[in-house]
């Protein structure tokens, strides 16, 4: 049996041929804008390969999709509910930048903490002058640090291991995780923020994006940091609350920061912490690095984002394995 997987947004411009192959057999169909579906394509396409929702005016025409499928890590974009009761599974890609992102979290820790960023741009205006060896605003001996993980899962676990592996001292918070599952990987545990942000002197962030981690890094949490506490997010924007980062700054609670991730992408000009460093104010002068949500970004793990999703699909439709699903109301419903 041949199937119909809708492409109703297709985001890359160098062809089809990735997702073509992860289907086989079966038919690929693809649109630059959800206008451009026809009402044929909604209503028999078997599954559909969204990063973004499909709008509630489009769900009502798909008569016959078996399941949805975001080819990207977060889903708090994706109306789980609305599709649990259309009967649908949502299904993410968790796996496709695992190692990108907990690459990208320990080259931003280490551009601050050995100065590259800094050194780059001092030399560049005096490159005789300003050959200061000694002077790193940031370094320390990395084996004489802790390491703070919040989010102990995929990525979070690829992050601690790295961490580990520049003999840091590695703690993990995480409410979710199991008991044990620090020790499965030889970190240490804590069981509140106040605690890690109180023993790091690195905190690198790989929570989720939910109603319980909206904002969970406050002013009120960076205010327990221990001096000279460097944070780093290649998780979710909104998880720091970025009001309360920019006091937190002001008020040297933290050294340093490195955001890929924003409450707002592509960044606002206009608040406050952005126009500081912009402008390069002299109070946050090489305390801030921050990358285009750009951590994901190799050719492999675009591949793997793109293949993944048509892959689970036909694992779905041909032979009913249900690889990633994040809709819990679906799954309560089959029980």
């Amino acid at each position: 049996m041949t199937f119909r997987i809708l492409w109703p947004a297709m985001r890359w411009p160098d062809g089809r041929a990735i997702e073509e192959s992860s289907v086989g057999e079966h038919t690929a169909e693809f649109s630059e804008r959800y206008t451009d579906v026809t009402d044929e394509q909604w209503a028999n396409c078997d599954a559909v390969v969204s990063v973004n929702d499909i709008p509630a005016e489009y769900r009502e025409k798909m008569t016959k999709c078996r399941i949805f499928a975001t080819p990207k890590v977060g889903f708090d974009n994706i109306d789980s509910k609305a599709w649990a009761e259309m009967g649908i599974p949502v299904c993410n890609v968790p796996d496709y930048g695992t190692q990108e992102v907990a690459d990208h979290a320990m080259a931003l820790m280490l551009s601050l903490m050995k100065g590259i960023t800094f050194h780059t741009r001092e030399l560049k205006q005096d490159p005789k002058g300003l050959w200061r060896p000694a002077l790193n605003p940031f370094g320390k001996r990395l084996s004489a640090c802790v390491f703070g993980v919040v989010g102990l899962g995929r990525i979070g676990t690829a992050a601690a291991l790295r961490a580990k592996a520049f003999g840091m001292d590695v703690v993990m918070y995480d409410p979710n995780r199991e008991n044990g599952a620090e020790l499965s990987i030889g970190i240490r545990r804590v069981h509140s923020l106040e605690e890690l942000f109180g023993q790091s002197d690195v905190v690198s962030l790989h929570a989720p994006l939910s109603e319980s981690t909206e904002k969970l890094i406050n002013f009120e949490v960076l205010s327990h940091s221990k001096p000279g506490l460097i944070l780093i997010n290649t998780a979710r924007g909104p998880i720091i609350d970025l009001d309360g980062l920019y006091e937190a700054m002001k008020a040297d609670k933290i050294q340093a920061c490195g955001l890929d991730v924003l409450p707002e992408e592509p960044a606002n000009p206009d608040h406050p912490l952005i126009k500081a460093w912009a402008a390069d104010e002299e109070w946050i002068d090489h305390r801030l690095l921050i990358t285009p949500h750009s951590a994901f970004f190799t050719p492999e793990s675009v591949y793997d984002m793109r293949y993944k999703g048509g892959e689970l699909i036909v694992k779905y439709l041909s032979g009913g394995r249900l690889d990633n699903c994040v809709n819990q109301e679906w799954l309560v419903n089959q029980r």
